[in-house]
């Protein structure tokens, strides 16, 4: 019988180690999975290489990962707004790696992994100090800069609501980056509000196949599972 669920967050991100590569769905606050993330930094694993679409707001989620001193190199499109005070103050003491990404190639590289394409060519940042150093191309009379997948070894992701088999829904925009991360993760790590039985989600619903994923945790009262 396939059941990824497992019986806590703790449990979830138990195989996480120092130096891992960790997607984390959420754009700000929509869809962040912050209980995993507190499971993380309880872990006590450092040298983290985040993946995330900004470097976090306030004093949660990826904010208190970077806070924790766990982060050794952000990937992400917006790493700076008023309340990303502990993402600028170790950036600025040279604690912190940033790899600026623009946010449709970030979205379109983390696709390109899930894809397992080689690389994609696009033209945002061509001209730019972003293509420094890069193969660009004309094609069809528009230049384009060559980018590579971004891979990682676990994504954490929110869903709303998640079977057994690992099958998400997800809450209108919370859904963002989590979908394309299950898929270009080696490990996706789901937290749902709700795990519901087996065969309850409407298949034109799922966003994330259970294929797509390893282990789901509950965060609400569980409903009673079919067989």
């Amino acid at each position: 019988m396939i059941d990824k669920s497992v019986a806590s967050v703790r449990a979830a991100v138990a195989d996480i180690g120092d130096g891992a590569s960790v997607m984390i769905g959420g754009f700000g606050t929509a869809g962040m999975p912050d209980e995993l993330i507190e499971a993380l930094i309880d872990r006590g694993v450092g040298d983290l290489t985040i993946i995330n679409n900004n470097a976090g707001n306030g004093e949660t989620g990826v904010a208190a990962l970077i806070k924790a001193g766990r982060v050794r190199k952000i990937i992400c499109s917006f790493p700076r707004q008023s309340d990303s005070h502990h993402f600028d103050a170790r950036y600025r003491a040279g604690e912190i790696e940033l790899e600026l990404v623009p946010q449709g190639n970030l979205a379109a590289r983390i696709q390109a992994a899930g894809a397992g394409l080689g690389a994609i060519f696009t033209p945002t940042g061509y001209g730019t100090l972003l293509a420094e150093g890069k193969e660009t191309r004309r094609i069809d009379g528009r230049d384009y800069v060559l980018e590579y997948p971004i891979h990682a070894d676990f994504a954490l992701i929110k869903a709303r609501r998640a079977d057994r088999w690992g099958n998400l829904v997800y809450r209108k925009t919370a859904r963002n980056f989590g979908p394309i991360m299950a898929m270009a993760a080696r490990t996706a790590i789901v937290q749902a509000d709700e795990m519901v039985p087996l065969g309850s989600l409407d298949p034109e619903t799922v966003v994330t196949p259970g294929i797509f994923v390893q282990r789901v945790v509950a965060l609400g009262a569980s409903v009673a599972r079919a067989a």
